[in-house]
């Protein structure tokens, strides 16, 4: 292989792995109804959606400055199937092949735990 020739990328390629990826209707309303509810309870305050390469991100905050208490993330690429996720921080809370298989774990009482070190 010639140096010009490891340097050259497929544009057929390279749109694959880049493809943007967005929450559908349903989907985002889904997630209003849960959002919306905990807001109801006085447990969240505020929301964010990403949507880039690969994925989508529904965050929710307690505090608007804050870091997320939870991100609910839609992923896919190439030739993966859709993938969702609930993350805390870095902690993988669940995981699915629907959106609401993870919404599911939000049906449980979940309590935030900080750890002093």
């Amino acid at each position: 292989m010639t140096p010009t020739a490891e340097r050259l990328l497929r544009l057929a390629d390279y749109q694959t792995k880049r493809r943007t990826i967005y929450f559908n209707r349903s989907e985002f309303d889904q997630l209003l109804q849960l959002y919306s509810r905990h807001v109801a309870r006085g447990e969240w305050r505020d929301y964010a959606i990403d949507h880039g390469a690969g994925r989508a991100i529904f965050s929710v905050f307690r505090h608007t400055h804050e870091t997320p208490l939870y991100a609910v993330v839609k992923q896919a690429g190439g030739q993966r199937p859709v993938e969702y996720l609930v993350l805390s921080g870095r902690e993988r809370l669940a995981a699915g092949r629907s959106l609401g298989d993870v919404l599911a774990l939000f049906q449980k009482k979940l309590t935030l735990v900080h750890s002093r070190n």
